[in-house]
């Protein structure tokens, strides 16, 4: 890749990002931002190769196409997840040390942790592990 420079050009700060889809849509915007100034700033006698341009921007292409992926993938996980813990509902369950034991009532879900609530008003959370009583 060629280096631009410029007396005007600034390195960018990085801005605050509160997901990996406004932060790759962020870093792609300054990619292509860049990608202008270095078109623009290019040496006419020395113009740079359109395959490396075009390969710049395919590759820069897939790490956004992958970061929506993946927040897709957290999107289905936690929707497996909450069925998982809605069958729950009237089993008897006990925590995996066996501290604690009731029939799950409902089932609390507070950043991205679920937790089953028993019938006698004590928690179970569903990420340290649980046991599930036989029929």
């Amino acid at each position: 890749m060629t280096t631009v420079t410029s007396a005007t050009m600034q390195p960018a700060s990085p801005a605050p990002a509160t997901s990996s889809a406004s932060k790759a849509s962020l870093d792609y915007d300054a990619f292509l931002k860049l990608f202008m100034a270095q078109m623009k700033n290019q040496d006419p006698l020395n113009p740079n190769d359109p395959s490396q341009n075009l390969a710049q921007l395919a590759s820069f292409s897939n790490v956004e196409q992958s970061l929506k992926l993946n927040e897709k993938l957290d999107v289905l996980i936690s929707s497996s997840n909450a069925t998982l813990a809605s069958s729950l509902i009237g089993k008897r369950l006990s925590s995996a040390d066996g501290s604690v034991t009731g029939i799950a009532t409902s089932v609390e879900t507070v950043d991205g942790k679920s937790s089953a609530v028993l019938d006698n008003g004590k928690k179970i959370s569903l990420a340290d592990g649980y046991r599930l009583a036989g029929a």
